[in-house]
């Protein structure tokens, strides 16, 4: 069984920052001590209806302990811990995430259109960055112990470039991030996004996007 990293502990100093007043601008404020998300309720709201029963497994998880299966595509593997893995997130405008890399991982190319995110390497060495809305890298090489912060809303990335795994602990000042694909959004879209605007815009003929979506497709059972 693989052992906890010696620096998961110090992880969470990582998400201190996030629950400054500030930071809590992610999402907006709460208006009583808890709302414990009702994750089955048919009510629409912006968060989840509060449920009324209460329990202290409401605001525990343990599935950051343990590395992720990074046997996929990428070489990667994210464990959300947000509001629809601990429900007593709901209206705290705070959770965390722990992600996984093979050797040789990536972690594509993608935005947080509700947070900023903070990671905070438990091991290994990653190259990392992100891009302004002027066309501009920000990027650095990272590793344990360090701390790196991806803008809200920009595009961003993490790759692994060395020969043995590497994993960190994000935090994110909204209970539910979401995550965009920007591979994903453009050539895995239900309905499609048409081929003539992805020719048009990546200057690809159409055999090209036909073959980066096929690859992209569920795969049949």
């Amino acid at each position: 069984m693989a052992r906890p990293s010696p620096l998961l502990p110090t992880a969470i100093v990582a998400v201190l920052f996030l629950l400054t007043p500030q930071a809590l601008a992610g999402d907006p404020d709460l208006l009583q001590d808890i709302c414990v998300a009702d994750l089955t309720s048919a009510v629409k709201v912006n968060g989840f209806a509060c449920k009324a029963t209460v329990t202290e497994d409401d605001f525990y998880f343990k599935g950051l302990a343990a590395p992720g299966n990074t046997n996929n595509t990428y070489g990667s593997v994210v464990t959300g811990a947000n509001v629809e893995k601990v429900p007593g997130l709901n209206t705290l405008g705070v959770s965390m995430s722990r992600i996984d890399y093979a050797p040789g991982g990536l972690n594509p190319p993608h935005t947080h259109p509700r947070a900023t995110e903070m990671v905070f390497v438990l091991q290994g060495t990653l190259d990392v960055g992100f891009i302004t809305t002027g066309n501009k890298l920000v990027a650095k090489t990272i590793t344990a112990g360090d701390v790196f912060v991806f803008p809200r809303g920009l595009v961003h990335f993490q790759k692994n470039n060395g020969d043995a795994p590497a994993a960190v602990i994000s935090a994110f000042n909204s209970q539910l991030p979401g995550t965009q694909s920007l591979v994903m959004t453009l050539f895995a879209a239900t309905p499609e996004v048409p081929n003539n605007v992805l020719t048009k815009a990546f200057q690809v003929g159409t055999k090209e996007v036909e073959k980066i979506k096929s690859r992209l497709a569920p795969k049949k059972s």
